[in-house]
């Protein structure tokens, strides 16, 4: 029997769904040594698992309160039914119980973290490939807690591989846009970005907009574009993310997981913190100079967003500086070297 991952994370719009997406790349590199995934799931939504059961996951579904008492006994359950060799937890309501609980088990557990929220650390594995992630985080840890820390272990999606080795190419003055808040976008940035691209002035400019099947504000949204004739389009759930951010000089986007995606395709970015867990690798990134952060959405004026687009489509040089400090800080390699800390 193949060994099992059991991978247990969620999406909502609130949640949106970068913790899922992060863990199909680990599931899709544990697909490829052999293994068999299974994601258990309290919360979920139907563009998530549309995906998930398009790249051959199995899905257990738990009626349980995120985080909770009956959240963790059923999980541990379903680890021990299924016989899994490891045990992923990837969610801000996972904390130090939760993983104690399936250690107690006997499962070598994984977990995956952005800040430091679970304060006690005793899982075989903690991960996080944040630019800002530092030992001195996790200094309450078991002894035998191992730490992946850093861009070097960004987990990229099977369809990233194939870009390894693309170059990009620089034009002095560019005009190719990408806009991208995540797989929902609750509070609709994505719309003030779009009536900001109004008054955007560069020769020949296109954008893309990228919206996630969460998106609850897709109707507004395709109603914004129309505006702009044949300027901007809008992609809903795109599959196609790699080609998108080849295609584009520029972006403007979340400070999420989108980040490792954008620096290994060497694509620079005005970066928006959405969510308060997002403030840390949108400072850091702009001081490695990889991206320009220019704060939350409600303190950025529609006037500075257009000055910054045209400032970073109009400037190669700049471009240049932050393309390759990306491509330097993320080589699409980090799904291999978590699954070889893993011993798969």
């Amino acid at each position: 029997m193949a060994d099992l991952l059991m991978i247990r994370a969620d999406a909502n719009v609130n949640i949106a769904t970068g913790h899922v997406m992060r863990c199909l790349a680990l599931a899709q590199a544990w697909q490829d040594k052999g293994g068999e995934v299974v994601f258990v799931m309290a919360e979920s939504t139907p563009a998530v698992e549309k995906r998930l059961k398009a790249e051959g996951m199995d899905i257990e579904r738990i009626d349980a309160g995120l985080g909770g008492v009956q959240d963790r006994e059923r999980s541990c359950a379903l680890a021990l039914a299924r016989s899994a060799s490891w045990v992923v937890l990837d969610g801000y309501h996972f904390g130090a119980d939760y993983q104690q609980s399936f250690k107690a088990a006997g499962h070598k557990v994984l977990f995956l973290d952005d800040n430091g929220h679970a304060k006690k650390y005793c899982a075989d594995l903690v991960l996080s490939q944040n630019a800002h992630a530092d030992e001195n985080i996790y200094q309450c840890r078991d002894s035998d807690t191992r730490l992946l820390l850093g861009p070097e272990y960004a987990l990229l999606r099977r369809e990233f591989a194939a870009w390894r080795d693309w170059k990009r190419e620089i034009p002095a003055a560019g005009s190719r846009l990408l806009i991208t808040f995540g797989g929902s976008d609750p509070d609709n940035f994505t719309l003030r970005v779009l009536e900001a691209l109004q008054r955007v002035s560069v020769e020949n400019f296109e954008a893309v907009v990228v919206v996630g099947g969460n998106n609850p504000h897709l109707n507004s949204l395709e109603q914004a574009v129309a505006k702009h004739t044949d300027r901007v389009r809008l992609s809903s759930d795109a599959s196609n993310m790699p080609e998108l951010m080849a295609w584009a000089d520029g972006a403007v986007a979340a400070a999420g997981a989108t980040c490792w995606e954008m620096c290994f395709l060497s694509l620079p970015a005005l970066l928006l913190d959405l969510a308060p867990n997002q403030l840390a690798t949108a400072r850091r990134l702009n001081e490695l100079g990889v991206d320009l952060h220019l704060g939350s959405p409600q303190n950025v004026s529609s006037r500075a967003l257009v000055e910054k687009i045209q400032w970073l489509l109009s400037s190669g040089e700049e471009r240049s500086r932050m393309s390759a400090a990306g491509r330097k800080l993320v080589d699409g390699r980090g799904v291999s070297r978590v699954i070889s800390a893993m011993g798969n």
